[in-house]
């Protein structure tokens, strides 16, 4: 990121406020955003010691261009996107992410959302489950699994966490490995509940708006479909030139707009993992923003 003084840096992923401490810490100056009320009053309690060169803003990083600053005509240095649920999210039993603690089905990551994972699973057609877990978790046993929920909830609704890991993982049957059989459904519950791709789509959109030239873009991926989207992206919008089988030749990209700073995903350490073993799954992508995009 380059974080240093006079710099102002935008966390789109404020959680708990540990990558904004790493660059207030290199005397950046940090807009936190996060759609989560309880992760912004702990963050802010957290970094009250930097005063005002941290702040935050309660919003989806999907609306990037809705931050104060920006609307004036701002631009940051740099943008963070740390996708996926939150560790503290992830911990809290009650808000329902997890299938290790028993809570109420909700899965929202900030009031906004629109629905709650107890409306999908109780409510949605077979056929809408069907299609959410297998492209979202990319669950190869996505048919089983959604029989399976439509069979049950039709004896009673499901309420908790417990209840849909436990009919999930009879409905996969076999012995469990390394992961939880309700390891993918849950994160594509999550998913949909959320709108996270569609999230992602609109803040990447809005990147080169936010940044300014020169200005530094890092998003990390826990999931395969997040990191393509990456990926593709990127990769668009950092070739000079467009190509198709039925040009005479390649033309100039309009949106070229990008340098890659790493040609393929940074990922953890070995050390790292075992550290922190939530990281195994974690790709780092980073690009700037050219001083004459196109």
């Amino acid at each position: 990121m380059e974080a240093a003084p006079g710099k102002w840096i935008i966390d789109g992923t404020l959680g708990g406020g540990g990558h904004s401490e790493m660059f207030l810490k290199a005397g950046a100056r940090v807009t936190g955003i996060d759609r989560d009320p309880e992760a912004l009053a702990h963050a802010g309690a957290r970094l009250a010691a930097y005063g005002d060169r941290f702040s935050t803003w309660q919003g989806n990083f999907r609306d990037l261009l809705e931050i104060p600053e920006i609307r004036e005509g701002g631009k940051a240095d740099g943008l963070l996107l740390d996708l996926g649920v939150s560790s503290r999210q992830l911990d809290s039993a009650e808000r329902g992410f997890s299938f290790m603690r028993d809570g109420p089905l909700d899965m929202r990551m900030g009031p906004g959302s629109p629905r709650t994972a107890a409306q999908i699973v109780n409510e949605w057609d077979e056929a809408d489950l069907v299609r959410i877990l297998f492209e979202f978790g990319e669950e190869p046993k996505s048919r089983r699994i959604a029989s399976a929920i439509v069979r049950e909830r039709e004896k009673r609704p499901f309420t908790t966490t417990l209840e849909l890991a436990a009919c999930i993982e009879k409905a996969v049957g076999g012995k469990r490995g390394k992961t939880h059989p309700a390891t993918r459904a849950f994160q594509a519950i999550r998913m949909a509940v959320n709108e996270e791709l569609e999230s992602l789509a609109k803040a990447l959109d809005a990147a080169h708006q936010v940044l300014r030239p020169g200005g530094r873009l890092l998003v990390i991926t826990f999931h395969s479909l997040e990191d393509r989207m990456v990926k593709r992206f990127l990769r668009h919008r950092s070739s000079r030139f467009v190509d198709d089988p039925g040009w005479p030749e390649p033309r100039p990209n309009p949106d070229f707009q990008f340098e890659l700073l790493t040609r393929k995903a940074i990922q953890p350490s070995a050390s790292e993992c075992n550290l922190n073993p939530r990281a195994r799954s974690a790709k780092l992508r980073v690009a700037r923003l050219l001083d004459t995009p196109a």
